[in-house]
């Protein structure tokens, strides 16, 4: 574990800068086209502390963390005051290395906080981030209309040309029409197969424009703001159709669903929100919907022939529900 201490006189509080449950969360991921997350782990208080260094950083919180990155509450002692406003507070971010987290700093860059959480500085090669503070509240106890608009209006915002490095939707289409046809029955037959040929024929029917994209956009990753009342935050870029964008908002907070013939209204409730406030084809938005709904299903059920645990088991209903009511 790495800690950190104020200068002043030695009474200033500690703060651990690798939480032990991030810790224990990472040790087991495995390489990714980069380091392990142990070997990561290894790294990680000495790189810390060389960022905090560099970067003229001092920690003012204990870390908070997500499932692949930690997050330290920082006030800038140098470069990037002007940037952060008056309080001179930022959070350094960084990530354990794998490619769905690569390409952040070149979306952020090109939002350059317009409906976005600004960057101040990276550093891509160390996957380390500098961006402004944010507030604590999210979207999650919004009532579900009213954040569903919130999510709507930031997708027009964010609807701008994609920087030439970011990945393509239309390679993670053509892997899926394959993928999808090959994948185990984790689903009814007829879902997987439906999907696998609404990857092909999305990807014949492209929209003319191409755009940056979020494909996370869901209620705990859009935060509130002292310069705007909500900001995005921890995109997974791809350049390609924005109707690509639905799916986060419908799988997330699914307590809230209800139960019986209310669900598929739910659903279809939010798809149609967000759709008409961000200008999206609700067609399209379903269709990509089942695409990626049967694809976390397979990704969930992992290899073939391994039990699935009780987690698992309801995150395969919760995608039949979705595809069934995005096919009523």
């Amino acid at each position: 574990m790495s800690d950190v201490r104020g200068a002043d006189d030695g009474r200033a509080p500690r703060y651990d800068l690798v939480p032990a449950l991030f810790a224990h969360q990472v040790a087991g991921f495995e390489p990714q086209g980069w380091m392990s997350g142990q070997d990561w782990l290894d790294d990680l208080p000495a790189l810390l502390a060389g960022l905090l260094d560099e970067w003229e950083l001092e920690p003012i919180g204990q870390s908070l963390h997500g499932v692949c990155s930690v997050v330290i509450p920082v006030r800038l002692l140098g470069a990037g005051r002007e940037t952060v406003g008056v309080s001179g507070e930022g959070v350094l971010k960084v990530t354990w290395p794998h490619p769905e987290a690569a390409p952040e700093p070149l979306a952020l860059q090109s939002w350059n906080g317009h409906g976005s959480v600004r960057l101040v500085r990276a550093d891509p090669s160390r996957f380390a981030m500098l961006l402004e503070r944010l507030h604590a509240r999210d979207l999650t106890r919004l009532p579900i209309d009213e954040a569903c608009g919130v999510i709507g209006d930031l997708l027009t915002t964010l609807r701008r040309p994609a920087h030439p490095r970011i990945p393509r939707l239309t390679a993670y289409a053509e892997r899926q029409a394959v993928e999808l046809r090959a994948a185990p029955p984790v689903l009814p037959r007829r879902y997987l197969d439906q999907a696998a040929a609404l990857a092909s024929e999305l990807v014949s029917r492209a929209p003319a424009e191409e755009r940056l994209l979020h494909t996370d956009l869901h209620y705990a990753n859009v935060l509130g703001a002292y310069r705007s009342p909500w900001l995005a935050i921890d995109p997974k870029p791809m350049a390609g159709d924005v109707a690509f964008e639905m799916a986060p908002a419908l799988w997330n907070r699914a307590d809230e669903l209800g139960t019986g013939s209310q669900v598929r209204w739910s659903l279809r409730r939010r798809l149609e929100i967000i759709c008409e406030r961000a200008g999206i084809d609700e067609g399209r938005a379903r269709a990509w919907t089942i695409v990626r709904e049967a694809d976390n299903a397979v990704e969930v059920a992992g290899s073939e022939g391994v039990p699935l645990d009780a987690d698992a088991r309801d995150r395969i209903s919760l995608a039949v529900t979705i595809i069934k009511a995005m096919n009523d």
